[in-house]
């Protein structure tokens, strides 16, 4: 099943959260086996890293699509909208 949003695509993403899954797992695996504290933190960042890269894959077609859109459509409501939507993701980042 393909996973759309507002007509936009993440199927392509999905190897990549599978890799970034397999990441997370080899990292509980080192906690569970005792591994070197500075090796498991090197293992998370290269972690966030991967989801960060997602993110931002997903934020851009948003961008290109979703929020275009709503400023194609001219209505100043829908376009406000989506910048307030934006606006709480981006929020809880910080």
């Amino acid at each position: 099943m393909k996973a759309t949003v507002h007509g936009t695509t993440h199927e392509e993403t999905l190897p990549r959260l599978r890799r970034i899954a397999g990441q997370v797992q080899g990292i509980q695996r080192m906690v569970e086996e005792g591994a070197y504290c500075i090796d498991i933190l090197t293992q998370i960042q290269a972690a966030r890293s991967a989801l960060r890269a997602v993110e931002l894959r997903i934020l851009r077609k948003h961008m290109a699509h979703c929020v275009r859109h709503a400023f194609e459509s001219g209505s100043s409501k829908e376009a406000g909208a989506k910048i307030d939507e934006l606006l709480q993701v981006m929020k809880k980042q910080y």
